[in-house]
């Protein structure tokens, strides 16, 4: 990483692409890998708050609080950037992601290397993030000579990401870290907006290859099997058994509990990716705050994502 070369390591959410985050060559290598637009921001990574004042030029009272409940753990910041980092980094912006992984791997290659490590999720741009090293291999192939291995991402989703600009807390995107625990923190959270912009703000992404849609439970095995008729395979991802078995149908029954849906969600959607269907069919999901950034996950897959919210991917 020293050298400018990139490496993948797990995270409490999923696995990242990593590259110095103060070497614009090595930042610039993470895009020409994923196919990512030059204009998307990435996240910077950091083992302690303590090195915030290298990247950021202030640190608002509403930041301040929730680096302190939170970090190290599954929440990015959005902060007002540095003069010294690069625009490779911020997209542009003179905003900038910081976060604190709780993961022990990711700790240990912070602490290792020294400095902050520039990290979008470790796969194609708009494509469903990786959760075990399989994934990256899978999809990143031989572009990235080192992979650390740290088993599956005991989350599975991608952090919660939360404005602090003006000392506003703003929510841009759900999270494992929800909307009531962030607001027992800083009060009123204000939701989605225009700006910052951030990683993954497209319509489309987390998406697999297959055409995914949310259909109600009621309507599960109707719609698998209008294409099964027709000799078509089709793939469910639901929260309870078929009624009936269906041929050329695949179906995976994740469960209701949101935590085991999220840890599973993407690994899913990979098996039922690469199941040779003609389209995937979702379960819509219950309300609750612990399934809301399950809902936004599925939704971009879906290619109904609100561009009202912005993202990011690590």
């Amino acid at each position: 990483m020293r050298a400018g070369d990139l490496v993948v390591f797990p995270t409490e959410t999923v696995y990242g692409l990593g590259a110095n985050a103060s070497n614009p060559a090595a930042v610039r290598k993470i895009f020409e890998v994923k196919g990512r637009p030059p204009d998307h921001p990435v996240i910077v990574h950091l083992d302690d708050p303590r090195y915030l004042h290298r990247w950021v030029s202030s640190v608002p009272p509403v930041a301040e609080q929730l680096a302190a409940k939170f970090w190290p753990g599954p929440l990015t910041l959005i902060l007002p950037k540095a003069d010294n980092v690069n625009d490779i980094v911020t997209g542009g912006q003179v905003s900038i992601g910081i976060r604190v992984p709780s993961h022990p791997i990711a700790q240990q290659l912070l602490n290792a290397f020294g400095g902050g490590i520039a990290a979008p999720s470790a796969n194609r741009y708009g494509r469903l993030s990786p959760t075990k090293p399989e994934h990256v291999r899978d999809e990143l192939g031989g572009a990235v000579g080192v992979i650390l291995d740290g088993g599956d991402s005991p989350i599975g989703l991608e952090s919660t990401i939360v404005s602090c600009l003006d000392n506003e807390a703003r929510l841009l995107r759900p999270g494992f870290v929800t909307r009531s625990q962030l607001e027992q923190v800083v009060g009123h959270l204000a939701i989605g907006g225009v700006a910052p912009r951030a990683p993954g703000d497209r319509a489309l992404h987390y998406a697999p290859s297959t055409p995914l849609e949310i259909v109600p439970s009621d309507d599960l095995e109707v719609r698998a099997g209008e294409l099964t008729a027709r000799q078509e395979k089709a793939a469910v991802l639901a929260m309870r058994p078929p009624l009936q078995t269906q041929r050329h149908m695949t179906w995976i029954n994740a469960g209701k509990r949101p935590d085991i849906y999220a840890h599973n969600l993407y690994n899913h959607l990979r098996t039922l990716d690469r199941a040779g269907c003609v389209r995937i069919f979702v379960q819509s999901l219950p309300e609750g705050e612990r399934w809301a950034a399950i809902l936004d996950r599925l939704q971009r897959a879906s290619g109904m994502g609100d561009d009202s919210l912005e993202f990011s991917v690590s």
